[in-house]
């Protein structure tokens, strides 16, 4: 009975001795791909992040043009996630899309003007230029 405890070749592992060949193959082909994923997305991850790190901090004059929301998962009992993103305008035309929390999504909408400060794809922070023609309600 102690016998199942002990690792070795009269251990717990004798169960693979048994096992056909096809199962061992599949099973390690499935155990790759999935230690393999793991790696490339932590692999990928650290890649963005150091080319971010490794660009130069940029301020500059932008427009809101475009709010978006990517909704995913919340299948049965599981909470749905949200991804928001923003696109601005820069002086030149160019156009640039950053995610950004909850939050700052909120306080920004279409047409708002200011400065966006960056780093590669990294959005840092918006500040919006206060315009002086909002109406007054009430």
């Amino acid at each position: 009975m102690d016998n199942i405890y002990r690792f070795g070749p009269d251990g717990f592992f004798e169960f693979l001795d048994e096992v056909p060949l096809w199962f061992k193959i599949f099973g390690g082909t499935l155990l790759f791909v999935v230690i393999g994923t793991f790696a490339y997305a932590i692999i990928k991850g650290l890649l963005v992040w150091s080319a971010n790190n490794s660009k130069n901090l940029l301020t500059k004059q932008a427009v809101v043009v475009s709010k978006r929301m990517e909704v995913w998962g919340g299948a049965g009992n599981s909470t749905p996630s949200t991804n928001y993103y923003i696109t601005f305008e820069l002086e030149n035309g160019a156009r640039l899309e950053f995610q950004m929390a909850a939050r700052e999504y909120g306080l920004l909408v279409e047409k708002d003007e200011g400065e966006i400060t960056y780093q590669g794809a990294r959005f840092m922070n918006f500040n919006r230029r206060i315009r002086k023609e909002y109406k007054q309600y009430g």
